[in-house]
Formats: C-alpha cells, structure tokens, sequence
C-alpha cells in the first residue's frame, strides 16, 4: 500500500496527521510506504489536486474525496468527535483505510 500525506510546510496540523496517520497504520498492522510530497505553490496545488494539509491518498485516492474548482495552499479541517481539527482522529484515519480496503 502507498500512502501520500500532501502537506505545505507552513501548515501548523501535518505532523500530527503524519503521527495519526502512522499509528493507525500500527493498530492495523499494515505495512505502507508513506510519501511526504511538499505542496509548494499554487500551481503545484492546482496540478496535484490539493485539497489543502494535510491530505491522505491511499494507491491515489484521496481518503476524503471533495468536488473543487480551485485548488490553494491552505490547511484542511476534518470533522471530529471532538470537534473541527486540522488533523483526522487515529481512529477516522483506521476507518477510512478499512473501508478502502474492504472494497
């Protein structure tokens, strides 16, 4: 399995969506290549698809999928149990990956 965390480097949540990201791997027990692809500008957002950072795409598919018209350096919210964070939960990163792999 590979997995890209799409990040910029300003943004204050990828790190930790990296550590939730590698400890849902760990419960699992799946072994994934993880690639770190700095976003760095508008046009590489716009090429790449940049749904903002920190962004999860599992074999090229983004783990929460968005319809956009416009693609921009900015941080991405995930809606928590807890509230809206900059960063998914351990636990929504293990569902995400089930279900993708479940398909």
């Amino acid at each position: 399995m590979k997995i890209d965390l799409l990040y910029f480097d300003d943004c204050p949540s990828w790190k930790v969506g990296l550590s939730n990201l590698e400890t849902a791997l760990a419960a699992e027990a799946i072994e994934a290549e993880i690639q770190l692809i700095e976003v760095k500008d508008r046009k590489q957002a716009a090429v790449v698809k940049f749904l903002g950072s920190p962004s999860f795409c599992v074999n090229g598919q983004d783990l929460w999928p968005e319809a956009r018209d416009t693609y921009n350096l900015s941080c991405r919210v995930y809606a928590t149990p807890q509230g809206m964070r900059g960063a998914p939960t351990v636990e929504m990163l293990r569902q995400q990956i089930q279900a993708l792999i479940a398909k």
